[in-house]
């Protein structure tokens, strides 16, 4: 029997493939170059360096952001993250979330919470949709209040949060905002200067499609006076001083970089603004579509339950249910693998709070799709198809007993 096709539905956790040129530099660094940024002033470590400020260019254009040179490399978003979060809050200090977030966000508050006595307020979201209100944001705000960190897509529903509103509420507040744009940068046009976004955090290898161990964090000028360094050392600048230096990127930029990923990242987003973010996130609500109208026919897919929001407007492509018969989660991703060659996610995606939103907790979870630019309307098709033969195997079955 011959083996089914790949399809890969699990954009959500990294995107594959990659535009062929991101490859490409990054075996033309490996061969040619090789060299570390800033450590040299020789032709390979100053082309090196050069490269990597063209990424920082690339991504400070793609964001609307200020200057290139706040855009901070990290090895991911959990780490830009950290760096936010840890560099920003001080003992005293009030902190909102919602319950969406990802435990990259509620597992260092829960730190800081017991180290400093950090406060926190965990903000419900709607159970249908897992989008947070703005002004349950707004009631939730404190005097001690410093930062209100919000995931902007949901990588377990792909719920949309209203961040330009939100940004709004949290800039007339006079705290700071930190957007988790895990799910979105890339995928979803974002500007930092008219959503209010003071720090963004982002993987280099989701929507930007760069290569792991690449991320970063976007840091609103002015704003750095704020943070404290996590971490210190060497940054080829100001070599004189044991100090970490205080100018940007370097006083963010400890140690040497990974000029290989990075330089690699940099051809993923300028693939991103050749074919532009409007026209890649118009292909991903097409894909939406199409997979919105099959997963939402009750008659082709009996016991099935989608989770987040049913619509197009609040949400991003990533998809997830659960169907009856299937225990735990995984053995549907298992049977969708075997059979059909989908590749998806199922468990709890790190984000608890997000299942007991919708009361998934228990139950080991949900199936996850998540799609990406280099799948098309017959791909969802071909997932669709596949999860209808299977509900219906299922309620034959059960009507059988």
């Amino acid at each position: 029997m011959t083996a089914p096709r790949r399809v890969y539905f699990d954009n959500a956790a990294t995107s594959f493939p990659k535009p062929p040129a991101v490859h490409e530099a990054m075996a033309r660094f490996a061969t040619e170059l090789g060299a570390s940024p800033g450590r040299g002033a020789y032709a390979e470590a100053r082309e090196a360096g050069r490269l990597m400020f063209q990424c920082r260019e690339r991504i400070n254009q793609l964001i609307h952001g200020q200057d290139p040179r706040h855009v901070v490399f990290t090895l991911n978003t959990t780490d830009a993250l950290n760096l936010a979060i840890r560099g920003l809050l001080r003992s005293g200090d009030h902190v909102v979330t919602t319950w969406m977030d990802h435990n990259s966000v509620l597992r260092p508050l829960n730190a800081l919470a017991d180290s400093l006595g950090v406060e926190q307020t965990r903000v419900e979201c709607d159970p249908q949709t897992g989008i947070v209100a703005p002004d349950d944001i707004r009631k939730a705000l404190r005097p001690n209040t410093r930062l209100v960190a919000i995931i902007h897509g949901s990588n377990v529903t792909g719920s949309l949060q209203p961040i330009a509103e939100i940004g709004r509420l949290v800039r007339a507040h006079g705290c700071t905002f930190l957007v988790d744009a895990a799910q979105t940068l890339g995928h979803v046009p974002i500007d930092v200067q008219q959503d209010c976004i003071d720090l963004l955090a982002f993987p280099g290898h989701k929507g930007l499609l760069g290569p792991l161990g690449t991320g970063g964090l976007y840091i609103r000028p002015g704003v750095e006076k704020l943070l404290r360094t996590v971490r210190e050392g060497g940054t080829g600048s100001a070599s004189d001083l044991d100090t970490q230096p205080d100018f940007m990127p370097d006083r963010f930029e400890p140690g040497s970089h990974n000029a290989i990923g990075i330089i690699g990242l940099s051809e993923g987003v300028k693939w991103i603004l050749d074919q532009g973010v409007e026209t890649l996130w118009k292909h991903e609500q097409a894909l939406c579509r199409v997979m919105l109208e099959a997963l939402t026919d009750s008659a082709g897919m009996p016991g099935l339950t989608l989770f987040g929001p049913k619509g197009i407007r609040g949400r991003c492509g990533v998809f997830s249910v659960r169907v009856e018969g299937f225990d735990h989660p995984q053995s549907l991703s298992d049977l969708l693998e075997s059979r059909y060659g989908l590749l998806t996610r199922s468990g709890l995606h790190c984000a608890p709070l997000a299942h007991r939103t919708f009361g998934t907790q228990e139950l080991g979870g949900m199936s996850r799709l998540s799609v990406g630019p280099f799948l098309s309307h017959q791909d969802v098709l071909y997932a669709c198809d596949a999860i209808s033969q299977i509900c219906i195997e299922n309620a034959e079955t059960a009507a059988r007993r």
